[in-house]
């Protein structure tokens, strides 16, 4: 059965998305079969992965979520051989209203994918900033979560909420969802505020930080514009060798 892993922060702009389809794309190349579903509204994984959300004739998350599609009906091959995607559009926005009256609503993406989960290894989800109900359905669906941090205070003082919000997604819906680790995104070595928040992070979480820092990086910020992730786009750039040591770490954590 595939591991669902959410990557999420409430706080925007840490690199969510960048690790999304960075981490989803590595594990792939590293012969995984991996499923990434965009669960935020603004669809940037989708754009990332070179696929318009005009174009998706109805066939995205929202239509699953909203009980109009089979989730087998939304999947998308990507120009990676083993990653497949489900993409988001704007109309997800509305699915919470909608679903308010759905039984067990915080578990609709859980229960749909149980029809496709043991088809991969790994399914990556890319959740929204927002805790609403649609993040709850992620963390819900997950086995775990990845939480990408950029190194500075003000991020770091953000991480409460969220942790929060885990908790009480373990107290109900999920027992059994578990904090994969915290990586650290935008890293700049010459900054030093960056390395005291990087240490100050470890001290706090220890091991459930990852080894793995991802550097700032002209090339990964160039990559969703182009529709790749940054395996395709420049595969000896310092952000593939990133993402590609950090897929290798969340492989030896589910050895």
């Amino acid at each position: 059965m595939g591991k669902g892993i959410a990557i999420a922060n409430q706080k925007g702009g840490v690199g969510k998305t960048t690790t999304a389809i960075n981490l989803a794309a590595s594990l792939a190349v590293l012969e995984k079969k991996v499923l990434i579903i965009d669960a935020d509204p603004q669809a940037n994984t989708t754009s990332g992965l070179n696929f318009s959300p005009e174009d998706s004739q109805q066939r995205t998350l929202y239509e699953v979520m909203i009980g109009q599609r089979m989730i087998e009906e939304t999947l998308i091959q990507t120009e990676i051989a083993g990653l497949q995607m489900i993409p988001s559009h704007i109309n997800l926005v509305g699915a919470e209203i909608e679903m308010l009256n759905v039984e067990n609503r915080e578990a609709v993406l859980r229960d749909a994918l149980e029809r496709i989960r043991d088809n991969y290894d790994f399914i990556i989800i890319d959740c929204s900033p927002s805790l609403g109900l649609i993040t709850i359905n992620s963390l819900t669906a997950a086995d775990s979560i990845i939480i990408p941090v950029q190194p500075e205070f003000f991020a770091l003082e953000g991480l409460g909420k969220l942790l929060q919000t885990i908790r009480l997604v373990q107290a109900q819906p999920n027992p059994s969802l578990t904090i994969e680790g915290f990586v650290v995104t935008m890293f700049d070595g010459r900054t030093r505020v960056h390395s005291q928040v990087v240490a100050e992070l470890r001290e706090h979480f220890k091991d459930m930080v990852f080894n793995t820092i991802i550097q700032r990086n002209i090339r990964l910020s160039e990559a969703p514009s182009h529709g790749k992730p940054i395996i395709l786009y420049d595969v000896i750039c310092n952000g593939t060798t990133n993402y590609l040591n950090l897929a290798k770490e969340v492989l030896e954590r589910n050895s």
